[in-house]
């Protein structure tokens, strides 16, 4: 008999490989793609100066003559890809902030909820990151727990202070009215930081944050507990995420309401600021209790279910959430979480992800894959050719360029019965079936009688690109699968050989 290797597309490992046979257990650097298992596109250096400190946040956007910027937020500077070169345009005065969070000081992800002074600023306690936005073709940019910095492309001049701007500030967002929100800053009257506290400046005028009756610089404070994270805009709307829920600001327009902000949901706050991810009219981000959530208007907030999520909440490193970096993938419709992983070496650095991508029979977001890759930074590829990733020592990449190098990559099966029941099967060959093969692939298969039974190791068999067959000797009830390689490699529809000798 011929038995195919064709598990559904995805991996899955929240229950035992025998509750979910036929399925990828486990895999690295591996997507689905229309249903298939495929390695992921390999990543080519982007330029050659490192840049300065650990990058937190990634923008590309293109001037109005159409040439293609990238700024790069790190604890230290604040630097851009500007026609080709790298030039560093961190604001006068700014000293370097935090590598790693300290967990020291009351906030999101750090220390305990409610400790602390109200109204003094948590900044200290975590790795520094930064909001970027752009303002027509120039950008803004603010570290957090600082004031925000305007930048008009000339790469002679340091990004300058925006006058009356808040002087702490825990996010940024520009709207499509041109309007720049400070989300979490110092009240207007009082100058004391409030962590619920929204201002905006005059439609316009980034310089004008005083509020009149004749303008529509505003402010408000956000109603309930907690502390605001991030914002984002998702079409018309600006979402606010703080510690504890989810926040909707509509424009109103009227200067006695320029505003208005509803609470969407409570108990679905944002475990950092760069651990969200807008896809057309839907976020995706990771909630305070390590769970994926989603949403899109006029409905409520619900968990994504991940059968590879006990693996991630169970290894993540909760005193670093604020360095989670989400990311979309447009080309293959996927979301990616880079995240501090307890199991890597790298101390507090991001060293693995876990991603998920829309299933093309269903539209719903459920295929789940992960890796190892240490990326403190990432972002789709926008303008510029390719994705955009940076490690911890400062090196940016283009990912999934053709240019670079083979890909390490694995991909594990369930245990799953050979035969029918209770038969045992002699596996005699397997027929290899793949669509793209740059290099040999090695093939290992585990088997076993019972589900508690030793296991027996067979191979590892090497499978060569031109190979049409390959002899095997593996007897068995219960078959594990395992293939890894370094390459391109795309499965098609492998099978093995196999032949019954009775039951047990």
């Amino acid at each position: 008999m011929r038995v195919p290797l064709e598990p559904p597309p995805g991996l899955t490992d929240d229950d035992t490989t025998f509750a979910t046979p036929g399925a990828w257990a486990d895999g690295s650097n591996i997507r689905f793609a229309k249903g298939k298992a495929e390695t992921i596109g390999p990543w080519f250096e982007a330029f050659a100066p490192l840049l300065t400190g650990a990058c937190r946040n990634i923008l590309s956007w293109t001037d109005n003559d159409g040439n293609v910027t990238i700024a790069f937020g790190t604890h230290s500077a604040l630097q851009v890809l500007w026609s080709g070169a790298i030039h560093s345009i961190t604001p006068a005065g700014l000293t370097a902030g935090a590598i790693h969070s300290s967990g020291t000081a009351p906030g999101y992800g750090t220390g305990a909820y409610g400790t602390g002074t109200y109204s003094v600023p948590a900044s200290q306690a975590f790795a520094r990151t930064w909001s970027l936005d752009t303002w027509g073709e120039n950008l803004l940019a603010s570290p957090r727990g600082g004031t925000l910095y305007h930048w008009q492309n000339d790469p002679l001049e340091t990004a300058a202070e925006v006058a009356n701007a808040p002087d702490e500030i825990t996010a940024i967002a520009t709207t499509i009215e041109r309007q720049v929100l400070a989300l979490g800053c110092n009240e207007e009257v009082s100058g004391l930081f409030n962590p619920l506290c929204i201002r905006g400046c005059d439609l316009e005028d980034i310089d004008d944050w005083t509020t009149t009756a004749t303008n529509n610089a505003f402010e408000l404070i956000l109603e309930g507990s907690g502390s605001i994270v991030t914002g984002r805009k998702l079409g018309p709307y600006v979402l606010v995420w703080t510690n504890v829920g989810l926040y909707m600001g509509q424009f109103i327009g009227s200067p006695s309401q320029t505003y208005r902000f509803d609470l969407v949901a409570l108990n679905c706050g944002l475990i950092g600021p760069n651990a969200v991810q807008i896809v057309g009219q839907t976020a995706i981000w990771i909630s305070t209790d390590r769970q994926f959530r989603i949403w899109t208007p006029g409905v409520q907030p619900r968990i994504l279910e991940c059968p590879i999520w006990s693996d991630f909440a169970d290894n993540l490193d909760e005193s670093q959430p604020v360095k989670i970096a989400a990311a979309e993938v447009s080309k293959f419709s996927e979301v990616w979480f880079h995240y501090p992983d307890l199991r890597d070496a790298s101390p507090g650095e991001n060293s693995r992800y876990v991603a998920v991508a829309i299933d093309p029979l269903t539209g719903s977001w459920r295929t789940w894959f992960r890796g190892a890759m240490e990326r403190t930074a990432f972002t789709d590829a926008g303008v510029a050719a390719y994705p955009i990733g940076v490690d911890a020592d400062g090196r940016a990449w283009y990912h999934e360029n053709p240019q670079g190098d083979p890909v390490d990559w694995t991909l594990r099966t369930t245990d799953t019965y050979v035969g029918e029941g209770d038969q045992a099967a002699e596996i005699q060959r397997f027929v290899p079936d793949f669509e793209e093969q740059d290099a040999s692939i090695s093939l290992a298969l585990r088997l076993r009688k019972e589900p508690r039974s030793a296991v027996v190791t067979k191979g590892p068999y090497v499978i060569g690109a031109g190979d049409v067959r390959k002899d095997l000797r593996a007897s068995g009830r219960i078959m594990t699968v395992e293939l890894s390689g370094t390459g391109r490699m795309r499965l098609g529809k492998p099978q093995f050989e196999a032949v019954v000798r009775g039951r047990r």
